[in-house]
């Protein structure tokens, strides 16, 4: 019993002993040090961009309606056909539309006879006025020497004036009947338009990007508003992406600043664009309690960039289709200038440790400044000690930001982790820097 309590003792002196060594030594006790990565300060070409999702639409887009009713009788076109200007795409049934053209054609004759008959009438009665007057005249001289009795004078100039009237009359007569010509002459061609319009051409170059109607179907036609919509022609030799910029980026958009474009149905390509029109009337999206204004921008896709997926022997100009969803990257700003990871920059807050600046006595509340005021900094690595460094930013890409002032380059910069940028790390504060495949290996060593 008194040996096995020795044997006790002597370990635990022992153990005591081996624990103040590794005290010493430092392999004990101490706190782990943070494990940081990082990256060289230094000049980048940086390009800010502005995202935005939209649809393709064509430029020209002309929708094909009908002014006439009437069953369809000739399509000779379908969806996705190439068709030139002045090409035939629709016939309505003519029938009726033709019968009312030939009554008007036959009123029209009838009142050009009409006034063949008023045009002779007149001649006839300009021969007998010339006759009355010629007798109302050789009998007002007869009547002046005494040799005609005052009753037959006075028939003869009675017989002059009728003549006088009835020139007058006809002459008339002619003039209604021209004017009767002349709207038959109307009606003619207004006939022949509207029977005109049961047949349609193309008004433009370009494709069919939607045929509504098939042959044999009835379509509603009507003057004063939209008649049934056939078709659709898109002219996709010219393309653009129609977008939704919010307005807080509008203003970063300007006329010609160039853009790149993934389209969804094209993956892993990208294509490139140029900004050709930025509205301005604001599209308010949602409800008053949550709503969202944005601006509709439209980015022209350069032919360039998708020649290469065009066949040779391709009719169509461009592999697109209206309506596809795409994604458009605008460049808005772009600098070559000293940057740093985005990750790299943290926010904290003041707590007015800057004692060259003057602080405000405690008790005067309105000079008072917020201690938590938010500040970039960075944390500049230098043998094994983080320094902590305010800065201010300027434009960012994906990947790096733009440094105004607080470095001058070549700095180790702490780039990973984030958590310990915006958390952990502190002024002055020893770290160790570590390879950043290591520092991040932990995950997969797990598994």
């Amino acid at each position: 019993m008194g040996k096995t309590t020795k044997y006790i003792l002597i370990s635990v002196v022992l153990l005591i002993a081996l624990l103040v060594g590794l005290k010493f030594a430092g392999v004990i006790g101490k706190p782990k040090k943070t494990q940081i990565a990082t990256e060289k300060v230094a000049k980048r070409n940086i390009v800010e961009t502005v995202s935005a999702s939209g649809k393709i639409k064509p430029e020209l887009e002309v929708k094909i309606s009908s002014e006439v009713s009437g069953e369809i009788v000739e399509l000779p076109i379908k969806e996705g056909d190439v068709v030139k200007k002045g090409q035939l795409l629709c016939k309505v049934r003519p029938d009726i539309l033709k019968s009312g053209y030939d009554r008007a054609v036959a009123s029209f004759n009838t009142q050009k006879a009409s006034v063949g008959n008023a045009s002779q009438m007149l001649n006839q009665a300009q021969a007998n006025f010339r006759n009355s007057e010629a007798k109302f005249k050789r009998n007002k001289e007869l009547f002046d020497k005494k040799v005609l009795s005052a009753a037959e004078f006075d028939a003869a100039r009675a017989d002059y004036e009728s003549a006088k009237a009835t020139l007058e009359a006809a002459h008339q007569n002619v003039v209604g009947s021209n004017y009767g010509l002349a709207q038959s002459s109307a009606s003619v061609k207004e006939a022949h338009d509207n029977l005109a319009k049961t047949t349609i051409y193309s008004p433009v170059d370009g494709v069919v990007s939607k045929l509504s109607v098939e042959k044999g179907e009835r379509v509603l036609g009507t003057v004063q508003n939209v008649g049934t919509e056939m078709m659709i022609i898109s002219d996709l030799g010219t393309l653009d992406v129609n977008v939704d910029v919010n307005e807080n980026d509008i203003n970063r958009v300007a006329m010609g600043d160039s853009a790149t474009i993934e389209i969804d149905a094209f993956l892993g390509k990208k294509f490139m664009g140029v900004v050709r029109e930025i509205g301005s009337s604001a599209n308010v999206v949602g409800t008053s309690a949550d709503q969202v204004t944005n601006f509709t921008v439209k980015v022209r896709v350069l032919p360039e960039s998708y020649a290469r997926l065009l066949a040779k022997d391709a009719k169509n100009p461009s592999p697109f289709k209206p309506g596809l969803s795409a994604t458009v990257n605008i460049q808005t700003n772009h600098t070559m200038a000293i940057s740093v990871p985005i990750q790299s920059v943290t926010a904290r807050g003041d707590k007015s440790n800057d004692v060259s600046q003057p602080q405000p006595p405690k008790d005067d509340k309105s000079k008072a400044k917020p201690s938590d005021q938010a500040k970039e900094y960075v944390f500049i690595y230098q043998n094994g000690i983080v320094k902590q460094v305010a800065v201010t930013t300027g434009i960012q890409n994906d990947t790096y930001i733009q440094v105004l002032s607080g470095l001058k380059g070549g700095e180790d910069v702490v780039s990973a982790p984030y958590s310990a940028i915006s958390k952990t790390l502190n002024d002055k504060m020893e770290v160790e820097k570590v390879d950043k495949s290591k520092l991040f290996a932990g995950d997969d060593g797990k598994k």
